[in-house]
């Protein structure tokens, strides 16, 4: 297949890969948004009563930094159990590639387009120029 047709157009359009990439960031935003608050605010309560595990507030005191970094998210209870799930952080770096590849794609899209189209994107025919368009596509009508 060539990818012709309208999925092939909608392939190359740089408004399906920024859309794509804004797509990908609010879903990153959301999943991230998931780890970091999935210990709640009461952590030794969300362990004891949710999950049945045992807080340790000595492994806490060792590492107070843990809960508070952006990446990779972690929220232990004690050395053995994370209240963050373990799908969070590969999500969240699947995401951030997706994100930017399709911003870049994007960009290409950009940049390809308007080198095919002769010039700076946007530009305006010159009148005789649009003339001599018309008249070479027999599909659309003259006024």
């Amino acid at each position: 297949m060539s990818g012709g047709g309208v999925r092939g157009a909608l392939r190359r359009s740089p408004a399906f890969w920024f859309l794509s990439s804004a797509m990908s960031c609010v879903t990153l935003f959301v999943v991230w948004f998931w780890g970091a608050w999935s210990g709640g605010l009461d952590v030794a309560e969300t362990c004891r009563l949710l999950h049945g595990q045992e807080f340790d507030p000595d492994y806490r005191g060792e590492h107070p930094d843990e809960p508070l970094r952006v990446f990779p998210l972690h929220n232990r209870c004690n050395a053995s159990y994370d209240l963050v799930p373990a799908w969070i952080n590969p999500a969240l770096v699947c995401l951030a590639v997706t994100a930017a590849g399709c911003f870049v794609s994007g960009t290409v899209a950009v940049v390809a387009r308007s080198r095919t189209r002769g010039g700076r994107a946007g530009r305006r025919p010159e009148p005789e120029e649009a003339e001599v368009s018309r008249t070479r596509r027999p599909w659309v009508r003259c006024r």
